[in-house]
């Protein structure tokens, strides 16, 4: 059973088979001179259509000021998070940038890609496609469907070694997570018509974020693709599948999920203004945790010395601290390229991924992964069945917050799992494995939302706090020869594996 690799090679899942805090306060001041409040007249000149965030100091003023220094300048306004400053724009202007910045109030300003957007009528951005079933041969689903339900369990679940892996199987028994409580997946879209995920499904919570404007209509946070787009429905069923005697069991199997879609049609990048949109509808639609299995695109790491990718880090840095402080935990996944975190310096082959990469040498002290290395973000490491780092799995001390079960096909349980990677819900119904960090981060978000459960009253400081101190560090072991640090905190797995049952006593 093997599915095909998906075309955004920097996805943060792997198909079967394949290996798979601080202040923005660094970032520039784009103006700061008081007579600066009109940007120079727009260009004359038509470059390639592109979009871009232009943050400003948070206040309507400012904001209304701005907007029309953005006019004049030759962008228009998608939209404007006047709460966080950040203006999302659309311009051919190839001197917006330039321009906009010389504004008084505008503390950053850049383009979010480096490839055009289509055409000026960038809101026909497509419908989510019908929900066709994947071919049998890359599923689980005729074995969920012709087994007997176990003693204990789901039909599928004693091909779920993760479960037990973090307690998880024995938390569900003790509290399986509260209704008050829902785990937003931030992502490719949610088939929400899956019978393991349909009884916690929140569609009141649920968008589609794609083009940086919240699009609630019936089904916009489905998948564009189904046989493409498949990941977030796979995250979604490892937090929040039912126990309901259908297929496998989540994390925090009575806790909501919900959808909010932020991968662009075709390309299935994940722009930053689509990212801002989700952490900003989470926050205002009463959601508790969040979870992040992407990185922000183009740029696998944004560095402030760079204007575009110091707007990406400022505008995306805002909406997850305004998240925070509306009392969500935002949980993100580390990453699959087996990568130094705390390296003095590395190179990136992969940037810019829309258009033509190049290689670049970065300093990761300065130089994030975005939303992992956000301030306040829970960053997550992958680990395989023998509770050894995953051998893609991004690594880092002081980086990695914790660690969870993300599969790794080097590392095989032994029966009756027989994989080594992580199973769980795929659309129209049916059910595969995957490996990557993106499998590893939704186990912290169950376990989040598990301790959010038994602890309703707790602030997303006290949640990470609680998820740190319950974890089950391995420590370094003599074959982990990358592995830095102590027993109680490494680079490898932060400071530990997390652990569902701790999390619910």
């Amino acid at each position: 059973m093997a599915l095909p690799r998906p075309r955004r090679v920097r996805a943060l899942a792997v198909p079967v088979g394949l290996a798979l805090t601080a202040s923005l306060s660094f970032l520039p001041t784009a103006a700061t001179a008081a007579d600066r409040n009109a940007a120079p007249a727009a260009s004359t000149t038509q470059g390639p259509l592109l979009s871009y965030v232009v943050n400003t100091t948070p206040d309507r003023a400012t904001v209304t000021q701005v907007k029309k220094a953005i006019s004049k300048a030759g962008g228009k306004v998608v939209i404007a998070y006047e709460k966080i400053g950040v203006i999302v724009v659309h311009s051919s202007n190839p001197g917006f940038a330039a321009s906009i910045r010389t504004v008084a109030g505008v503390q950053s300003a850049g383009a979010t890609r480096t490839s055009p957007l289509k055409s000026a009528a960038t809101t026909d951005i497509g419908k989510p496609q019908k929900l066709d079933r994947l071919p049998k041969a890359q599923t689980l689903a005729a074995a969920g469907r012709n087994s007997k339900t176990a003693k204990s369990g789901e039909p599928l679940e004693p091909l779920q070694w993760d479960l037990p892996a973090i307690k998880a199987d024995q938390a569900a028994k003790i509290n399986p997570g509260s209704r008050n409580v829902t785990v937003a997946v931030i992502d490719t879209g949610v088939d929400d018509t899956h019978p393991d995920l349909a009884p916690n499904f929140s569609a009141r919570q649920s968008a589609n974020c794609v083009g940086g404007v919240a699009d609630t209509s019936r089904g916009a946070w489905r998948p564009y693709d189904a046989k493409k787009d498949y990941h977030g429905t796979h995250v979604a069923g490892t937090i929040a599948a039912a126990r309901n005697g259908v297929g496998i069991a989540g994390v925090a199997p009575g806790v909501k999920v919900s959808a909010i879609k932020v991968s662009d049609p075709k390309t299935s990048m994940f722009y930053a203004e689509n990212v801002v949109c989700a952490f900003v509808f989470a926050a205002d639609h009463g959601v508790q945790v969040t979870n992040n299995s992407y990185y922000v695109d183009p740029w696998m790491f944004n560095c402030p010395d760079q204007a575009d990718q110091a707007a990406i880090m400022d505008a995306v840095g805002r909406a997850a601290e305004y998240a925070q402080k509306k009392g969500i935990v935002n949980v993100s996944s580390a990453g699959n390229s087996n990568l130094d975190l705390a390296a003095k310096s590395l190179v990136d082959k992969s940037s810019p991924n829309d258009t033509k990469p190049g290689e670049r040498t970065i300093d990761p002290s300065v130089c994030w992964d975005v939303p992992s290395q956000l301030p306040g973000v829970v960053s997550v490491a992958a680990t395989g069945v023998k509770n050894l780092k995953s051998s893609y799995s991004n690594y880092g001390l002081n980086q990695i917050d914790v660690a969870a079960p993300g599969g790794d096909a080097k590392q095989v349980p032994d029966l009756p799992a027989k994989h080594g990677n992580i199973l769980s819900t795929m659309p129209g119904g049916d059910y595969a494995y995957l490996a990557g960090t993106s499998m590893a981060s939704p186990h912290v978000a169950g376990v989040a939302a598990l301790i959010k459960s038994a602890h309703p009253k707790s602030s997303p400081q006290e949640i990470q706090w609680l998820l740190k101190q319950d974890a089950d560090n391995p420590g370094c072991t003599p074959e982990a020869t990358t592995c830095t640090g102590t027993q109680h905190i490494n680079s490898h797995f932060g400071y530990g594996i997390v652990d569902a049952l701790d999390a619910v006593k």
